[in-house]
C-alpha cells in the first residue's frame, strides 16, 4: 500500500493524505493527553514553530490504545489548544496496533528503529519521521522530539 495515498481525517472532518505534505519533512506521532509523556507536546509544538515555515510539520494522531486519551475529539482539541497552544494538525483518534489499526500505522510499523526493530507501536508518543526522499525514521516514545538525532534528521532534510 502506498503510504502517501491513505485517507486521513482531521478532527474537523477534513480528509487529506500525506500527498498534501509532499516534499516536506513530516513527523507522525501517536499522542495521548493523559500519558506521562504528554509533556512532549511542548517539544512537538516547538519543532512546529521552529521549522514549520521551512517545510516541516508534525501530524498528531490521538490514540486511546493505551487507555490514556480523553474521551472525545472536542476534549482532545481543547486540551491541546489550552495546555500547549498546539498549532499542528490533530487527526481523528486512531488505533495503532491490532485488528482495527489505522492503515497508516500498518505501513509505518514496518519502519525499523535505530536498533533495527520494526513492529508494534510500544507506547504513546512513538515518532515516525517521513523524509522527502521517501526514507522513514522511527524513534521510540522515550526519545524526546528535541533529541539531537531528530533535530539533525529534520535539519538535514528540509527542502531547499
Amino acid at each position: 500500500m502506498d503510504l502517501t495515498t491513505i485517507p486521513l481525517t482531521t478532527m474537523d472532518e477534513h480528509t487529506t493524505t500525506l500527498n498534501d505534505y509532499a516534499g516536506q519533512v513530516v513527523m507522525v506521532v501517536n499522542v495521548a493527553s493523559r500519558c506521562g509523556l504528554s509533556g512532549q507536546y511542548e517539544q512537538l509544538e516547538e519543532l512546529q514553530r521552529t521549522y514549520g515555515d521551512r517545510g516541516f510539520t508534525v501530524l498528531g494522531f490521538p490514540s486511546n490504545q493505551f487507555l490514556q486519551e480523553l474521551g472525545s475529539n472536542e476534549a482532545v482539541l481543547e486540551y491541546c489548544s489550552t495546555t500547549y497552544g498546539i498549532t499542528f494538525p490533530i487527526f481523528d483518534r486512531v488505533r495503532v496496533n491490532g485488528r482495527r489499526e489505522h492503515p497508516l500505522y500498518t505501513e509505518l510499523k514496518k519502519t525499523k528503529d535505530a536498533a533495527g526493530k520494526a513492529g508494534r507501536v510500544s507506547w504513546n508518543f512513538e515518532k515516525f519521521l517521513l523524509l522527502p526522499s521517501g526514507e522513514r525514521l522511527r524513534f521510540r516514545p522515550r526519545t524526546t522530539p528535541d533529541a539531537p538525532e531528530i533535530i539533525a534528521a529534520i535539519e538535514a532534510n528540509l527542502p531547499g
